[in-house]
């Protein structure tokens, strides 16, 4: 007896009956068998074991795809437990999740041991060992009593497990959810060996499947991050789908570090975080205030120029305006502590929307002035924990371009797509051209009517369809109140950025009772759209270093040209050069022959200044410059200074910026 399943591209496949989602790939071809891990059957994944059933819809999930790589990294993490527990009888272990190229795991050796290097040398030959011996997994569904008798030596386990007899899921973190418990069962995932782990799966079918990887480094991790719970210790490792990507990963990072944002920017003299002030928050120096000025001056004007209207608001509020939007009941823990004054409650801002929304609220308003789009380089407060800190990628006093548009229903659609054009015009003006996108859709617990998320979804798909950008669908990814859509950039080494979210927002119009009056003389509630562009500035600004490795673009340096005269007599023709460039609104210094020539030249690119101009005897007498160009390794010499002047013009604006938004 045969069965029908439908694949990936609609293509119906007859399999025998009681056949088994690897026994399909196998029917398919050897190579995808090989290159399986799980699969997506009926919308869910899968184990490969999974026996299916008449009109399944099956989506063969490869190794070498984002979630096999997912599935790659978290059975990899239940090697590095059991290779743990092999090599230290007694150690507790928590959560080992998958993370983005990775994975780790957290535990709690016995008698306070801690790992060492040697450790990790040796935890990863037994990992070696156990992919070798080729260990199956099973999964299994119990009890939440037969949980609790099956890690009874576990506490870390038996507190998830507990956890979820309490019926609070809610409490758990996603990574905890990962360790596969719902209301009233568990599910778990037991090795060959005996091995046994809390997890909700799937993972590969055996461990004979997973090798390309390498443990990384041990660091310290409260448990679910809580300060006040026990310091656990969190090996961090990556996982591949070959030795080939393994490497490429491996280089990738070697690049990474050289590109990092913290060292650059002490190299470069641009910021630092003062002890004095606190964790999460920099201090910008001269060089690197201008160039949050430049991005923030050009930001500002193209949003003129796409009819946006610039405001401000106050860092600090009454809590009633938090309690109005709900950001209180959402979001209490991630925002600074209350202050007490003249009897009122005020909190440091989390989010810049509500007071944009009193703005809108001010006066009566009418559909001739909608849409209406508010823009604000507006500070905003959240309190990270200091182990998330992350130089300015994750900071706790980040400075938004937030913007927020109000509309008409009719308007949606065609606001939405303008936006998303505006959005990659600005990114590409940066010179980031490698975009994707995705868009969260509706999830199972959320708020708001059936026809307000259909109509606002359909209108985040059309903005993403006729921007030609390639995006993937995150079903059930959106926030409870809202679908959304975030904007992905690559960089220069090929790393995901997460920048630019347009958010349709179906509750603050609500909780705020905004209105319009429209053309029949019916008073209707607008449509809001949240867009943070840059995501955050300071986010942004390291992107661009580690994206550039600190060379930033000429329109972008605080420093454009460096004017070096070979001797000192050679000064007044230097002034004449600086002078001329300072006529185009040039970035300029002069570096006097108060040192040997070549150090000065040296001093200048080691800054990553786009331009060095020597000038000597030649010079001098023909009005020319010699010409050192970052990134080339031959200067220019006798370059007329008219030549260069006219060569440069178009590098400091205008053609440099690529396609702003018309």
């Amino acid at each position: 007896m045969e069965i029908s399943v439908v694949l990936a591209d609609g293509a119906v496949r007859k399999v025998p009956s009681g056949s088994t989602v690897s026994q399909l790939a196998e029917s398919i071809g050897r190579r995808l068998a090989e290159d399986a891990v799980a699969a997506r059957v009926n919308g869910v994944l899968r184990d490969l074991d999974v026996v299916l059933s008449e009109a399944d819809h099956v989506e063969i999930v490869i190794r070498n795809s984002d979630q096999g790589r997912e599935i790659l990294r978290h059975s990899t993490s239940h090697v590095l437990a059991q290779a743990v527990t092999d090599l230290w009888p007694g150690t507790h272990f928590a959560i080992g999740p998958p993370i983005a190229d990775g994975f780790y795991y957290d535990f709690e050796l016995p008698d306070g041991r801690h790992f060492t290097d040697e450790d990790l040398v040796k935890i990863e030959t037994r990992m070696r060992e156990i992919v070798k011996e080729g260990q199956t997994f099973s999964r299994s569904e119990h009890s939440i009593s037969e949980g609790l008798e099956i890690f009874a030596s576990q506490p870390y386990k038996l507190e998830i497990i507990e956890t979820v007899a309490g019926k609070q899921v809610e409490s758990l973190d996603n990574d905890e959810l990962n360790e596969g418990v719902e209301e009233g069962s568990i599910s778990l995932y037991r090795n060959s060996s005996g091995f046994v782990d809390l997890c909700r799966g799937p993972h590969v079918p055996s461990t004979n499947k997973l090798g390309s990887f390498k443990l990384m480094r041990v660091a310290g991790a409260y448990w679910r991050g809580n300060e006040k719970r026990p310091q656990l210790q969190r090996i961090y490792g990556t996982a591949w789908e070959s030795d080939k990507a393994l490497k490429e990963h491996l280089v990738r990072l070697e690049e990474a570090e050289k590109r990092d944002h913290r060292k650059i920017g002490l190299e470069l003299d641009l910021f630092h975080f003062p002890p004095e002030i606190g964790g999460g928050l920099p201090v910008f120096h001269p060089k690197g205030g201008l160039i949050r000025q430049i991005m923030e001056d050009y930001s500002k004007r193209e949003h003129r120029k796409a009819g946006y209207e610039m405001v401000w608001t106050p860092h600090i509020t009454k809590s009633t305006l938090f309690e109005i939007s709900g950001h209180l009941g959402w979001y209490k823990e991630s925002m600074y502590p209350p202050m007490e004054m003249e009897g009122a409650t005020y909190y440091p801002k989390p989010m810049n929307c509500p007071m944009h929304i009193l703005i809108y609220k001010s006066r009566s308003r009418s559909y001739k002035e909608l849409p209406l789009r508010l823009f604000e380089f507006g500070t905003v407060y959240r309190f990270e924990r200091s182990g998330v800190l992350h130089g300015l990628a994750r900071v706790r006093g980040l400075t938004q371009d937030d913007s927020h548009i109000f509309c008409a229903p009719d308007q949606l659609a065609s606001e939405l797509a303008s936006l998303l054009r505006f959005v990659i015009a600005i990114l590409r003006a940066f010179g980031l051209s490698d975009f994707e996108a995705e868009l969260s859709t509706r999830p199972e617990k959320s708020v708001g009517e059936d026809f307000e998320w259909e109509q606002a979804t359909t209108a985040l798909a059309h903005a993403l369809k006729v921007s030609g950008i390639n995006y993937t669908v995150a079903e059930g990814e959106g926030a409870f109140y809202a679908p959304k859509i975030d904007v992905h950039l690559k960089d220069a080494i090929g790393r995901r950025w997460q920048v630019s979210t347009l958010q349709v927002d179906l509750q603050m119009p609500q909780r705020f009772d905004m209105e319009f009056v429209d053309a029949d003389n019916t008073r209707k509630r607008p449509y809001m759209i949240h867009r943070a562009l840059f995501g955050s500035v300071e986010r942004f600004f390291a992107i661009l270093i580690e994206h550039y490795a600190g060379a930033l673009p000429v329109w972008l340096s605080p420093v454009q040209v460096s004017v070096l005269p070979v001797r000192d007599d050679h000064r007044d023709y230097a002034n004449e050069v600086v002078k001329e460039l300072q006529k185009l609104d040039v970035r300029v210094d002069m570096l006097p022959a108060d040192e040997p020539l070549g150090s000065r030249i040296r001093k200048a690119k080691i800054e990553k200044v786009p331009y060095v101009l020597v000038v000597g005897d030649t010079d001098v007498a023909a009005k020319t410059v010699g010409v050192n160009s970052r990134g080339l390794q031959n200067p220019e010499r006798d370059v007329l200074l008219v030549d260069f002047l006219a060569r440069i013009k178009p590098e400091l604006a205008g053609e440099a910026l690529g396609d702003t938004f018309d």
